[in-house]
């Protein structure tokens, strides 16, 4: 059995954040165009690489989600997106996944904590 890190509850956010990202295209009828395809690229990512931190954690994947999530809170600019709901959910979700993912590597580096259960 994997020994729970005590830090893991943030990539459960972060797979929360990224499921939500993923269905926000037809949750806000923004599904056409690059909107869309931003969306549901940026979520497929995170999704997959928060469940890969869940199963077998490495440094990079926190990495990996601090620069999606600042990929996601410039990309309604840097890809000229039209609706504002939907550039609301990017900058929002992006800056929300970066914080925690930063979170996450300031724990690892400055908090070395024994894994839950091995006291």
């Amino acid at each position: 059995m994997t020994k729970w890190r005590r830090e893991t509850i943030l990539d459960v956010y972060n797979l929360i954040l990224g499921t939500f990202l993923f269905a926000s295209p037809w949750l806000f009828a923004s599904a056409h165009g690059v909107m869309g395809q931003d969306s549901w690229v940026s979520g497929v990512l995170i999704i997959s690489l928060s469940a890969t931190a869940l199963i077998a954690f490495a440094e990079w994947e926190e990495w990996g989600l601090l620069i999606l999530g600042l990929w996601l809170a410039v990309s309604p600019w840097v890809l000229g997106f039209q609706n504002p709901t939907a550039m609301k959910i990017n900058v929002g979700l992006g800056l929300a996944v970066a914080y925690l993912a930063a979170l996450e590597l300031w724990f690892i580096h400055y908090f070395q904590s024994p894994p839950l259960g091995s006291r």
